[in-house]
């Protein structure tokens, strides 16, 4: 390989660990907070119980992505210094934006919710939590500005050999924006809803003594999978028409993400979770469905790769589309033994941290809702 392709695989690959975080985290935030305000309403310990366990999980997997998040950040600086130079006043905008919505806001309210546990009033504490869910898709929404900005540069002037933001309003309604961030969306609440009702059926397997949590926990994760797929699909569908002429035209990476993507989505994942979802939901014990919903939760995060391997495979050779290609994008001097060493240093950090995030969070599943530090 030579040192263009080292660093677009380096990319690909801690851009796809990162994200497997970040669809979880965006997933679990909403559902934690409506289990938090039926608790706020009810003064239910099972409600109580269910923001705990749930809330625990989603506080480890946030944290962990959080240093996956600054694994991305050294990557632009080191290999692709030309995207700053010749766009970072228009590309830098909205990832400043991003930086100081999830690294301020979002990590501030966590912390109030964290640590405000029965010190904060009632309802202080749950508006804490919604909070986190606003600027946590907030911060996706930033995002996504900009990378719709690199499938379709508007609202963008050259001169001097460099963009300049010259119209923010075409920034924020730009097409592939539109049909893009409901997509994310979509596939988030997926995600946060299959590891919800998988967790759910893998205790309710056990016989645990928690049959009400998660009973309830299932319900929950199979109406919010089976509203992300729907969302998914439908919001999918309606970028067809907003796709760039000639993007997975004889492009095979983009071509086979999409079609895998297609494939596993709306014949596979789609209809199971419509039929034998609905079923697991209204016969908790049934055990074969249970059995299914947990085997099937590895696909959405698969889904998710799929679908950021088409969107951002499908752009080659452009790293800014018709604007500025790749190779040019490129930071000057780098070597193969240069990309080769940091290649290995982030992909083994963010592997590690993959690891752990996932060994801590079965271990929370397996154990249940006791000797939680959240909430304790």
């Amino acid at each position: 390989m030579d040192v263009l392709d080292l660093a677009r695989l380096q990319f690909a690959v801690t851009g796809s660990l990162h994200f497997l975080f970040v669809v979880l985290t965006l997933g679990l935030a909403p559902l934690v907070a409506i289990m938090n305000t039926r608790w706020a309403r009810s003064g239910r310990p099972v409600f109580e119980g269910m923001t705990r366990f749930w809330g625990q999980i989603y506080v480890v997997n946030y944290a962990l992505g959080i240093v996956t998040g600054l694994v991305m950040e050294f990557q632009f600086g080191l290999s692709w210094s030309g995207l700053s130079h010749y766009a970072g006043d228009v590309f830098g905008a909205p990832l400043a934006m991003e930086t100081l919505v999830a690294f301020f806001l979002e990590s501030t309210f966590l912390g109030l919710w964290i640590f405000g546990w029965r010190r904060l009033p009632k309802w202080l504490h749950v508006a804490c939590i919604w909070m986190v869910v606003l600027t946590a898709y907030a911060s996706a929404f930033f995002i996504m500005i900009a990378n719709s900005f690199l499938q379709n540069p508007v609202g963008a002037v050259e001169r001097g050999g460099r963009l300049e933001l010259a119209d923010f309003g075409a920034l924020v309604s730009n097409p592939a924006l539109v049909g893009a961030l409901p997509h994310v969306i979509g596939a988030a609440l997926l995600t946060g809803g299959m590891v919800v009702a998988a967790a759910s059926s893998y205790q309710l397997r056990r016989r645990t003594a928690e049959v009400e949590l998660f009973t309830r926990s299932l319900r929950i994760g199979v109406v919010t999978a089976a509203v992300g797929i729907f969302v998914a699909v439908a919001s999918g569908h309606a970028q067809f028409g907003l796709i760039q002429p000639g993007k997975f035209e004889g492009n095979a990476g983009a071509g086979i993400g999409l079609g895998f993507m297609i494939l596993l989505g709306e014949m596979v994942l789609f209809p199971l979770l419509l039929f034998f979802g609905a079923a697991v939901s209204r016969m908790p014990r049934w055990g074969w469905a249970q059995s299914l919903l947990i085997g099937l939760t590895p696909l959405p995060f698969v889904i998710s790769i799929l679908g950021w391997m088409a969107r951002e495979i499908g752009r080659q050779p452009w790293l800014i589309w018709e604007r500025l290609t790749v190779e040019d994008a490129m930071s000057p001097g780098l070597t193969p033994g240069m990309i080769t060493g940091s290649f290995a240093g982030f992909v083994g950090i963010l592997g590690l941290l993959a690891v752990i995030d996932y060994v801590i969070i079965v271990r929370i599943v397996r154990r249940g809702p006791v000797e939680l530090a959240l909430g304790a």
